[in-house]
């Protein structure tokens, strides 16, 4: 026998069995007669012989729906198992197990070191323990139960092999020793085979986790990790396998402390990176399916269990894009071009974009600077708004937005608005566009200038007292600026808000917005205006005076 064979020649199992029944001297099997039934102690009394009547409890002769198989007078073989009060104790129930026993031996005698069964524990006793399968009865001895003293294993289902038949004693000897050195044996021989270089092996899918697969392989369990699964990267298995799919694999590891048995699907296929390697390069054009889209981007199939990325930024030339999937749907074919082709990490990246026509270059085929156009607000910011026009954006700073220098683009525009403005700037090499709204709108100056002229006296009042000099309000809402220099014999200390002065008109200058005035060149006029006065005055012009003197 392949089991423990000196514990098994050491245990006297007559011996073991004896005490198991300790009524085994008086247990036979006999034919009796139902003299009485006692439906009030749920008993029936037999005649065994000998003017013996036994006790027979009524749910053993009972069927399904409660109704008794025998009656008064009928004949009914028995189990005669000990005493009650005097009386023998019967079984026809054991009757029927010792017959399911004897049909299990018949069956298995000639192969019962084959067989496993799978019973419950049903009692423990001095010699080991007592197991039930179908009503069949097995003996499993202490020395092969392979129990640790502290387990508790009555109640519970365990698995055993036979290792010995006794039709002549009805007894059925079983291992749970033999079986688990007969499993490691045939594991250890399964996972040797397996672990030879390239032996490949069909298995059968057991159990499918969120890591991976259990794969039984000739009656052992291993993990097929998700990244052994497809040369793609990590993979959800449930989406590829069910249950009792038959898959081939290769063993490519084996922990022997863990006894953890490592398979892999992909090392069994040929390694499409290599053909990747082979048949690409950056720059190059091909055709993709899109296979997952993710916030950050998306996953693009090339065939063959390869995948590339296209990430967010390489899906379109719009700045603004919220999410791919505005752009790419699931299952659409597009052309992109290679990027990058990683050999150590198996990782490709592509474009989409590059392919579509670049919307400045489009923009600079059809503007101009000067050029007046609608475009169409797509985000406001603290310094001005950005504005869409064919296709791409340009700024709309604050101060062009309006003459008015305290209107903002933030509290005059709203997203989505759309406005009329000049293309004021293109910066070809940065791709910048700088537009202007006010300048389609005349000028304050312009107003002003068409008005007034230089050396022309004005009225205005102080806004503002600047080290350099004075901010100054004119009509209109035109500001013009009197530096310290020009403020004499006035002086900042002196000036208030609001306050109204005059001055004249030194500078205006409409293409850079700017008006001068002076007060002091306005001195200089009065004191030129006083002089011609009096030199007009024949009797008391200076020159008479001065004739007067040299006479």
């Amino acid at each position: 026998m392949a089991f423990d064979n000196e514990a098994y020649e050491e245990e006297n199992f007559a011996e073991m069995l004896e005490a198991s029944f300790k009524e085994q001297e008086s247990t036979r099997i006999t034919e009796g007669e139902v003299v009485e039934i006692q439906e009030g102690d749920n008993r029936a009394l037999v005649g065994v012989g000998e003017k013996l009547e036994g006790i027979l409890p009524l749910d053993e002769i009972r069927d399904a729906e409660g109704k008794l198989l025998f009656n008064v007078g009928d004949k009914i073989t028995v189990m005669v198992i000990g005493h009650y009060n005097e009386r023998p104790k019967i079984s026809y129930k054991k009757v029927l197990e010792q017959e399911k026993t004897l049909a299990f031996i018949n069956l298995h005698k000639e192969d019962f070191e084959s067989v496993v069964i799978e019973a419950l524990v049903t009692k423990k006793n001095k010699g080991g323990y007592l197991l039930e399968a179908d009503d069949v009865h097995f003996f499993l001895p202490r020395s092969l139960a392979a129990f640790k003293e502290t387990d508790q294993v009555v109640g519970k289902t365990i698995k055993a092999q036979v290792v010995k038949v006794d039709a002549a004693e009805a007894s059925i000897v079983v291992s749970r020793r033999k079986l688990f050195n007969d499993e490691r044996k045939r594991k250890k021989e399964v996972i040797d085979a397996l672990m030879e270089e390239g032996k490949i092996i069909e298995g059968t899918v057991k159990k499918i986790t969120s890591y991976g697969m259990f794969v039984d392989v000739g009656g052992i369990d291993g993990l097929v990790h998700y990244n052994e699964i497809s040369y793609k990267g990590p993979v959800n298995p449930s989406k590829l396998y069910k249950e009792g799919d038959v898959v081939t694999v290769k063993a490519i590891a084996y922990d022997k402390d863990k006894r953890h048995l490592s398979l892999s699907i992909k090392a069994v296929q040929s390694d499409p990176w290599k053909e990747v390697e082979e048949a690409l390069e950056e720059g190059d054009t091909i055709t993709v399916t899109v296979s997952n889209i993710e916030p950050y981007g998306i996953f693009v199939d090339l065939g063959n269990d390869i995948e590339g990325f296209l990430h967010v930024s390489e899906i379109t030339w719009d700045k603004n894009i919220k999410h791919p999937k505005d752009y790419l749907t699931l299952g659409q074919e597009i052309d992109v071009e290679v990027i990058e082709i990683n050999s150590i990490t198996h990782k490709l990246r592509v474009s989409y974009k590059r392919l579509q026509p670049k919307p400045f270059e489009e923009f600079m085929k059809k503007s101009r600077e000067g050029d007046v156009v609608k475009g169409t607000v797509t985000s406001l910011t603290d310094f001005g708004a950005f504005i869409k026009i064919n296709g791409v954006e340009g700024l709309l700073h604050n101060q062009d937005l309006s003459w008015d220098k305290n209107v903002k683009c933030k509290e005059t525009l709203k997203v989505g608005d759309e406005i009329e403005v000049k293309i004021a700037k293109i910066n070809v090499e940065d791709e910048k566009i700088s537009l202007n709204r006010k300048s389609l709108e005349e000028s304050p100056i312009d107003k002003f200038a068409t008005n007034h002229k230089m050396n022309e006296v004005v009225t205005a009042t102080v806004r503002d007292v600047k080290d350099f000099g004075v901010f100054v309000s004119l009509e209109g809402g035109v500001d013009a600026l009197i530096r310290n220099e020009d403020l004499s014999p006035m002086t900042p200390e002196e000036l208030e808000i609001g306050q109204t002065i005059e001055a004249v008109i030194m500078v205006i200058d409409a293409k850079r917005d700017r008006i001068r005035l002076s007060v002091r060149k306005l001195e200089r006029i009065k004191d030129q205006e006083m002089l011609n006065e009096i030199n007009d005055d024949e009797s008391n012009s200076l020159g008479d005076l001065i004739k007067d003197q040299l006479k």
